[in-house]
């Protein structure tokens, strides 16, 4: 059936709407389109949902890992998109990057930068900030919690060795994993990552603490101090 923007899905026959497409086919048989239309709900009097749905995508180049970065202003931006499904969208989105997060921690075992990876990135990946963490993790490398250090700038954050070394102690951390972000997507270390790098090895070397490593995030990337050979 030919579909006109104007007309509402409740006008449309039963079989073109995308909740009887989902019901009937599954959520793997639609396009990114109809998924993001039955989000929005309601379209408006110029408008339906699935129209909405094709220009949200557009306007972040048809890629889900863009408008998974958008903010509610930028998506108010958009013709047809309120307050209220723009707060949906976003609520939608979150929900997406948790199950992720959920997902990386039913294994537990940090033992390798892929795992700092897969924990951190779906915290990480739409920063426009950079943020520090430590893991502390016990002997088996079995993460006991997880501190955020600090928040900064774009280019850089300050991070307190002692505070570090406080929580390590405070949580009987035997084994810890620094990670920190960078939202300029560029994974090589600064000459101050190295060394912040060097410091918190000399601490935890005092502290007989095993400095597992250092793990720089970005979006579909990162940088092991360990597997570099640099600690």
């Amino acid at each position: 059936m030919e579909t006109n923007n104007n007309m509402s899905m409740k006008e449309w026959a039963v079989c073109d709407r995308p909740s009887y497409k989902m019901k009937e086919h599954g959520t793997e048989a639609m396009t990114n389109a109809e998924l993001l239309s039955i989000i929005i709900g309601n379209g408006t009097s110029k408008e339906n949902a699935l129209t909405i749905a094709r220009k949200t995508l557009y306007s972040f180049g048809n890629n889900l890992n863009d408008l998974g970065k958008a903010t509610i202003d930028e998506l108010k931006e958009i013709d047809g998109i309120g307050d209220f499904t723009a707060c949906r969208l976003m609520a939608a989105i979150e929900l997406g990057k948790r199950r992720q997060l959920e997902s990386a921690k039913v294994c537990s075992d940090v033992n390798s930068a892929t795992a700092v990876y897969n924990i951190m990135h779906p915290q990480m990946m739409d920063l426009d900030h950079e943020e520090a963490h430590v893991l502390l993790l016990n002997q088996n490398f079995k993460l006991i919690k997880q501190v955020r250090l600090s928040q900064g700038g774009i280019t850089e954050t300050a991070v307190d060795i002692r505070i570090i070394m406080k929580n390590a102690l405070l949580n009987n951390a035997t084994v810890i994993v620094l990670v920190h972000n960078h939202p300029s997507n560029n994974v090589m270390p600064s000459k101050e990552d190295d060394k912040l790098t060097a410091n918190v090895k000399k601490a935890c070397d005092t502290m007989r603490i095993y400095f597992s490593d250092h793990v720089i995030i970005t979006d579909g990337n990162y940088y092991s101090y360990r597997e570099r050979g640099r600690i």
